[in-house]
């Protein structure tokens, strides 16, 4: 057994790039819970156990007027980070606490996995043996619908269906405003939902007339008028809050008692695309936001199971295919990967899976983030990728797509109407990567699930993409690839890997589409470009073989993470001894937190570091070489969502946050399952 991870951040509330609520500290209530962004967005708890209080989430920001010091925090006792739960334990008092934080993100269900809906369990129990009187107080801050603290949030109330809605909205209500990376929503509305009981009560007012209150005397909200209209707060100097009080009433060792809240965002209009206001899909049939809340209270007991059948299954494959910190790794890549997408339909009712470049330049719909996460999207649901594609196909077949080759973006989260990457300057473009990217998925997600309708309307891009890549991608000119930040390099090996995969990747979709003829010619020329590679690419004179950065360029190296997918296509371009050359290679360049990504600079990219250790035949030599990784995210100082780009030698972050690149630590799960069709020509299983 391995010890248990420190998170650098853990998710609680993880939806979409505007609804992702994260603790960034070891203990719940040593900081304020924080937006991705690292943006104040609070959570508060608080628990009495026989008149004494407790604090269990967050800061309380004492009121001389209420109280003099802030309560003592629970002793945290536990933390549990699955794909879909975080779960923590408290003590104090002689009672016991879980807390769990769920977002059903199952992608089974395409509306379950779009619904904006996150579940906070409470379950309180006894540990002496003795009877405790417990009341349970929990609020959310109006921080989680405005953009800047110096806004104002409206409160209002519904009852409805057996259940109290209490809502936070920005003051205005100027929907897909601005476009952005380091943005929070301030439009729509935040809901916390609780089922009505006697032993609950609801407030939405000021944190001081709320919390103070609660501590000093279990009675919360006495000076609000719950029948008031509408008030607007300033978030910074008023400190509204929507609050919960759950009176457990005597907790003995006889039963555990549980209560549940619903924290849920209704974003009226998700994404502009191409000048259209799109709705989330979870609204496709035209369900409101209390419909979508009842159903959420509704279906609980189910989709708990569903989570715990998942999370069990996913912990289960990911020890079998890489050892415990893999499924460590897994578990905390899973929520992000999904949250760092917003999905929505079109006008012709299509999935649209829209990725916002976070902690880079906010771009959406990004081709060379896409192709990093598909991993987890092929195994689980393969229409997400189809659903990352249309944006891009969609675009590029437009008359305001000038150039021969995919394009990078569609726009700047949540706006989507043509790509804004470089300014579109030609010098900017990355021609290579985004083809063979788009080449790569297509064949993919046609792999997965056997549907070839997808590619055959695509058909004609796909192969005008190609047959670029055929004529400039074996020896690529001076210019970017989806490592941008390492600047522009002519003769990029691995990026000429990945020009030899697409090429191979449009063979293999010929071959779906029973056109065996052109399958055969674009088969045999990748394979011509791949013996050539491995001319270009071999290094001469290194006392342990391997493979150059760039053509040319002697005492060089990189990870040659593109590589993978030959393994995984079973297309056997390349010779096994090249690739068992890499990745001794690598084992020898290793450092105290991973693989540098090349040879230039000590930091590495985590989503490639694992890429490139699913070369190993071995997998012990792939557990080796993701342990650093695994040690980065126990111990790196920089507590932020998972990063994909940090040094090798310090675990310090460079940059990128909370990206949906983190999809693509499923890589070898993928590659164990393989995606290569079997002897009768079908997609395997």
């Amino acid at each position: 057994m391995t010890m248990a991870l420190r998170p650098p951040a853990v998710p609680l509330v993880t939806i979409d790039p505007y609804f992702s609520v994260w603790s960034m500290a070891d203990r719940l209530t040593d900081d304020f819970t924080r937006h991705w962004t690292g943006k104040r967005n609070a959570l508060t708890g608080l628990i009495r156990i026989d008149g004494t209080p407790w604090r269990f989430a967050g800061f309380t920001e004492p009121n001389p007027e209420n109280y003099c010091t802030e309560p003592e925090a629970m002793r945290q006792t536990g933390l549990r980070v699955t794909p879909l739960s975080s779960i923590y334990s408290f003590e104090a008092g002689g009672v016991a606490l879980e807390l769990a934080f769920t977002s059903p993100l199952l992608p089974e269900s395409l509306e379950l996995l779009s619904r904006p809906a996150s579940y906070v369990s409470f379950r309180v129990r006894s540990l002496d043996g003795r009877a405790h009187n417990v009341q349970v107080y929990f609020d959310v801050s109006g921080e989680w619908c405005v953009n800047s603290s110096d806004q104002q949030a409206v409160l209002r109330r519904e009852q409805a269906e057996g259940l109290v809605l209490l809502q936070a909205s920005c003051a205005g209500q100027n929907i897909l405003n601005a476009s952005g990376d380091d943005l929070r929503i301030d439009w729509g509305s935040l809901v916390l939902a609780v089922e009505e009981t006697p032993e609950t009560r609801t407030w939405a007012g000021p944190a001081e007339k709320l919390r103070g209150p609660f501590v000093k005397t279990g009675e919360a909200g006495a000076d609000i008028d719950e029948a008031a209209p509408d008030k607007a707060y300033t978030v910074r100097d008023e400190q509204p809050v929507l609050a919960a009080v759950w009176d457990c009433g005597e907790v003995d060792a006889t039963e555990e008692k549980s209560r549940l809240i619903v924290l849920a965002y209704d974003d009226v209009y998700a994404i502009e695309y191409f000048g259209r206001k799109l709705e989330a899909y979870w609204k496709k049939d035209g369900k409101t936001a209390l419909e979508m809340v009842a159903d959420a209270f509704r279906e609980y007991p189910g989709i708990m199971l569903r989570c715990e059948a998942f999370d069990r299954q996913l912990q289960a494959d990911a020890v079998l295919a890489g050892g415990e910190k893999y499924a460590d790794i897994l578990a905390l890549s899973y929520r992000q990967a999904i949250a760092a997408h917003k999905l929505v339909t079109d006008a012709e009712g299509q999935p649209l899976f829209m990725s916002k470049e976070c902690f880079s330049n906010g771009c959406i719909a990004t081709v060379d983030v896409s192709y990093p996460s598909i991993p987890l999207f092929l195994l689980y649901q393969p229409e997400l990728v189809r659903g990352m594609m249309r944006p891009i196909l969609k675009y590029a077949a437009s008359e305001a797509w000038e150039f021969e080759f995919a394009p990078h973006d569609v726009g700047q989260y949540p706006l989507a109407n043509g790509q804004v990457y470089g300014e579109n300057a030609l010098e900017a473009q990355m021609p290579v990567e985004e083809c063979g990217n788009m080449l790569v998925m297509a064949a993919a997600v046609t792999l997965a699930d056997g549907h070839t309708e997808f590619a055959a309307e695509h058909r004609g891009l796909l192969s005008a993409w190609a047959d670029y890549l055929l004529e400039f991608g074996l020896d690529p000119e001076n210019q970017l690839c989806t490592d941008d930040f390492a600047g522009h390099l002519a003769r990029n090996a691995n990026l000429s890997v990945k020009a030899v995969m697409g090429v191979a990747s449009y063979s293999i979709l010929c071959g779906l589409l029973d056109d065996s003829a052109e399958a055969e010619r674009y088969l045999q020329a990748a394979r011509d470009m791949a013996a050539q590679w491995a001319e270009l690419a071999a290094a001469q004179g290194e006392a342990l073989p391997h493979t150059k950065l760039a053509f040319g360029s002697g005492g060089t190296w990189s990870l040659k993470y593109n590589l993978i997918w030959d393994l995984i296509f079973g297309t056997q371009l390349f010779d096994e001894a090249i690739i068992s050359r890499e990745t001794s290679w690598y084992r020898e360049q290793q450092n105290r937190y991973g693989v540098p990504l090349d040879n230039r600079e000590s930091y590495t990219k985590g989503d490639w570091l694992v890429w490139a250790a699913a070369l190993a035949e071995e997998q012990g030599d792939f557990e080796r070489m993701i342990a650093p990784l695994w040690d980065f995210l126990n111990e790196t100082r920089d507590r932020v969502p998972f990063s994909d780009w940090y040094d090798t030698h310090t675990a310090r972050q460079i940059g990128f946050q909370h990206r949906s690149v983190v999809g693509g630590m499923f890589i070898k799960l993928l590659k164990d399952r393989g995606l290569a069709p079997g002897l009768d020509g079908q997609p395997r299983r």
